[in-house]
């Protein structure tokens, strides 16, 4: 009896294809800049700095640069160099433009944030690599340095979140939270000046973001879930009752 050594029909699969070097600058240069670590404004590294860094050809360097410009996320300035983007309420963004129009409050942000944060922090418990939980850590450690000099700390604060949009691993996810984190860091120094006008509130909060990524690190996408969600609760509460006894 003859034995039938082909694939089963039901299995579908499509030959595996390297990846360009290219790709992999332009991954590199993207990753930095979702993560917060290339700031709006900032200007980055020169063709050749990156060539020799990188230890590629000069073309691979400009073929990544020019997808970064075609996705908004640089832009070149004759003369002066490549730049990361900076958010904008024009055309190219948006959701800020409909978040200005809308003459948008502290309160609707944060009712925004549950949804898109709750389920990323989630996701996260689920698809975070050990880059994505160091980078989180840091952010903590760097918002408590901050705010024991008695500095605010809302960069440090919205690099956490951040954080954990990069480790959703939902590329749609990232970019909403990116062209969102301009009113991001926005509302979280808002929150963060009214919050710390009672001393408690800074220990709270940093408390409220190591659960976050206890939960996180810990695999409890169910956990981390809630966790946000009492993050974000408890400020939206605070918000609530000052504006009632105002």
């Amino acid at each position: 009896m003859k034995t039938d050594t082909s694939a089963p029909a039901t299995l579908s699969l499509k030959p595996v294809k390297p990846k360009r070097i290219s790709d992999q600058v332009f991954e590199q240069l993207r990753e930095l800049i979702y993560r917060g670590k290339l700031k709006p404004g900032e200007k980055i590294m020169t063709e050749r700095e990156l060539t020799q860094l990188l230890n590629v050809s000069r073309t691979t360097v400009r073929d990544a640069i020019q997808r970064l410009v075609a996705m908004g996320l640089v832009v070149q300035k004759q003369g002066q160099g490549t730049f990361v983007g900076k958010y904008d309420a024009g055309p190219k963004n948006p959701i800020i433009r409909a978040i200005e129009d809308q003459n948008t409050s502290l309160e609707d942000l944060l009712e925004v944030r549950m949804g898109l944060e709750c389920n990323a922090a989630a996701l996260a418990a689920m698809r975070a690599d050990e880059s994505d939980i160091e980078a989180m850590k840091q952010a903590i450690l760097d918002m408590e340095k901050e705010v024991r000099l008695k500095r605010l700390g809302n960069e440090e604060d919205a690099s956490f979140h951040m954080a954990i949009a990069y480790a959703s691993k939902n590329p749609l996810h990232i970019l909403i939270m990116r062209n969102f984190h301009d009113y991001l860091l926005h509302g979280i120094r808002e929150n963060l000046i009214s919050l710390y006008e009672k001393p408690d509130n800074i220990d709270t909060i940093l408390n409220q973001h190591k659960a976050i990524l206890q939960a996180i690190t810990s695999r409890e996408a169910d956990k981390a879930y809630k966790a946000m969600q009492a993050h974000i609760m408890f400020v939206l509460e605070f918000f609530g009752k000052r504006t009632t006894t105002a």
